[in-house]
């Protein structure tokens, strides 16, 4: 072999590899553990958990009575899905008077895999064929039956 082929060799080898590499993500909420256990139920109100998580990723979507605290570690090959390898889901909610009632968590095994089936989301209605949607409303406009506008009727 040549010394240029063994050059262009060489650079080639570690370009291929590189798509090889394997990307580690972390997305949501970056916490302490230790400051995670502080939060106890009945001793912390909205204030404290604020002051002592910060703001929640998340809240309750019709109310103001329930925090989430959301994060997420990924990894994934190449051109790959990521897959989650850690993940945490703290659930903070609060009585009326804001005073935490419970605190709970739980971790990648609430992680839900959706299939879509066959790639295709079902619809419902007429299917059509290209010339049909193209050419489909040609005459449905001012057709029979339809009232007139009143520029074309004065009186």
């Amino acid at each position: 072999m040549s010394f240029p082929k063994r050059v262009a060799l060489a650079a080639l080898v570690p370009a291929l590899l590189a798509g090889c590499a394997q990307i580690r993500e972390h997305k949501g909420y970056v916490g302490d553990t230790l400051l995670l256990d502080s939060v106890q139920p009945g001793i912390d109100n909205k204030e404290s958990v604020a002051k002592t998580l910060g703001r929640p990723s998340f809240t309750a979507n019709w109310d103001d009575s329930t925090w989430y605290y959301w994060a997420r570690n990924t990894r994934q090959l190449a051109f790959g899905s990521p897959k989650p390898t850690e993940q945490l889901l703290m659930t903070v909610k609060f009585d009326r008077t804001g005073n935490v009632a419970s605190v709970s968590r739980s971790g990648v095994e609430t992680v839900a895999s959706i299939n879509p089936a066959g790639g295709k989301t079902p619809t419902l209605g007429r299917n059509r064929g290209f010339f049909a949607e193209l050419f489909g409303n040609i005459g449905t406009v001012g057709s029979a039956g339809q009232a007139a506008s009143t520029a074309d009727n004065p009186n």
